[in-house]
């Protein structure tokens, strides 16, 4: 069974994974898909600051987790057996 420590940390690396996996490649079909799903109508330039930003955001927070796995292994362990 999975803590639910472990389930953040695999939630944390798979939803900006998954944004960047299916995010279009043209602001048209973000738009398009968005009024599908949602009803909700962007123009071009809209559409395209949207997919930017997703972009960004997406990369941003992998490379925080990245930085925070490496900083995690390569800490020093603090040994436990004081006298």
């Amino acid at each position: 069974m999975k803590t639910p420590r472990r389930c953040r940390e695999v939630l944390e690396w798979s939803v900006p994974g998954l944004i960047l996996v299916l995010l279009p490649k043209c602001p048209a079909c973000l738009a398009a898909y968005l009024a599908v799903g949602t009803g909700l109508g962007l123009s071009l330039p809209v559409a395209g600051a949207v997919r930017w930003t997703l972009l960004i955001a997406c990369s941003a927070a992998l490379v925080y987790l990245v930085i925070r796995q490496v900083r995690r292994i390569t800490r020093p362990r603090i040994s436990q057996n004081h006298c």
